[in-house]
């Protein structure tokens, strides 16, 4: 994939794409693939199962990071990565209306790998290819482009599903637009990138003088030290019960705006959905994040770390109130997504601080990515058996559930708060 030599472009033109192509794959895995799944009738029980599954790669990927450091370049396994990812989507397109759910699996798990391993790869690219000062000058700018992708995938792609639904009259082949759309712009970025992403002179292939047994036995020591680490089972407590409520409630939300009233949802349509949640909703999370963030940087986490926790646990209580009332006004419906996205936003900062301060250190990068495997482990854990508690429960008495969680979250801020500067 190095055939093709680029002069040195500078950072303007190839940071915002790498960084949309970096977050369109993950939103088309972790939001659409639950809507497709959903649309096309697998209940919540499995509906929860399987889209804890395709999202396993990235919790993962710490395990295979090693190989993508070591092994041809960062620039390589980007490109290698995209091109997966374009014909991996591609495929769903073509076959959704055609071919079995378990195909349909296979190949969204198939875009979820490529995606982790770009993940890997366009970060390590990001500190090879631009110095010190630029890396600090572009952070906000990678940051903004993932956020663009969010909102481009959870809100304008869902959108427009709806609107297809409705003037198509089949939800597979609606759904087979949107990601027809989707891999055609996943291609179109590909082939800008394999013309414009430039060549680090220190972006090589490593492995001389590396063996398979040399990289394991290098990760295996950098994951026994982590675990030497002063207060590490108070950290990972805090890491696996913080977002408790949210790990539970998060897969179950989509099918709670679709099912009907007379089953205890909302019975909201795919578009009206995507522009409350995916747009509106995107955007409040965005601001509560920024606000967390100054919030943050002001008083410093051991004092903003209850009014974060109470932030992004408390306002889940309003589906709970949605579930009881099941109000059919969309501006009632979208003001509670709108409190509950800028609380868990606000809220969440606290955590990404807390994994930082604690993975401090001389292996801090090999240790950051093992907090967030923890992170991930977190969230899935709780989404394997959503569906199931959901069916058995129904709604209101499953985010009565969701609510009760905020105890087990709270004894987590409680030992680990005690133990920070």
């Amino acid at each position: 994939m190095d055939i093709i030599k680029v002069k040195k472009a500078g950072p303007w033109l190839w940071i915002p794409t790498l960084y949309f192509a970096e977050g369109l794959p993950y939103f088309i895995v972790n939001t659409i693939a639950l809507a497709v799944f959903k649309d096309m009738g697998l209940d919540n029980g499995t509906l929860g199962l399987v889209t804890t599954i395709i999202s396993l790669p990235w919790l993962i990927k710490p395990f295979w990071s090693p190989f993508v450091d070591i092994f041809r370049s960062k620039r390589w396994w980007i490109l290698s990565m995209q091109v997966a990812m374009a014909v991996a989507v591609l495929l769903v397109a073509l076959l959704l209306p055609v071919t079995s759910f378990t195909m349909i699996l296979i190949l969204f798990l198939v875009v979820a790998f490529a995606s982790a391993t770009h993940d890997i790869a366009a970060d390590g690219f990001y500190m090879l290819a631009l110095d010190p000062k630029n890396q600090s000058a572009f952070v906000g700018v990678r940051s903004t482009f993932y956020r663009i992708a969010s909102v481009f995938g959870q809100g304008v792609l869902v959108v427009l599903a709806g609107v297809l639904q409705r003037r198509v009259g089949d939800v597979s082949k609606a759904w087979s637009i949107v990601l027809l759309v989707s891999a055609l712009i996943l291609a179109a970025i590909t082939l800008y990138h394999f013309m414009i992403v430039p060549v680090p002179a220190d972006d090589v292939d490593n492995r001389e003088g590396k063996s398979a047994a040399r990289i394991f036995r290098e990760f295996g020591e950098s994951f026994a030290t982590f675990f030497t680490k002063k207060d590490v089972w108070i950290a990972i407590l805090f890491m696996l019960l913080y977002r408790l409520p949210e790990a539970l409630s998060v897969n179950m939300l989509y099918p709670f705006f679709k099912d009907p009233v007379s089953e205890g949802g909302l019975g909201l349509t795919t578009d009206a959905y995507g522009m409350v949640y995916g747009t509106f909703g995107v955007v409040a999370l965005l601001a509560g994040g920024i606000i967390g963030g100054v919030y943050a940087s002001r008083v410093g986490l051991k004092k903003a770390l209850w009014p974060m926790a109470l932030s992004l646990a408390l306002p889940c209580a309003v589906y709970l109130y949605m579930a009881i009332t099941q109000p059919s006004n969309l501006w009632i419906v979208g003001g509670c997504i709108v409190f509950d996205q800028f609380g868990y936003g606000f809220g969440f900062t606290a955590y990404m601080l807390y994994m930082m301060q604690f993975a401090d250190g001389p292996l801090k990068t090999s240790h950051y990515a093992i907090c967030t495997a923890f992170m991930w482990l977190s969230m899935k854990i709780p989404g394997l058996f959503s569906g199931y508690l959901q069916l058995s429960l129904g709604y209101v008495g499953f985010f009565i559930l969701v609510m009760i969680c905020c105890i087990p979250a709270f004894a987590g801020v409680f030992f680990a708060r005690r133990r920070l500067s």
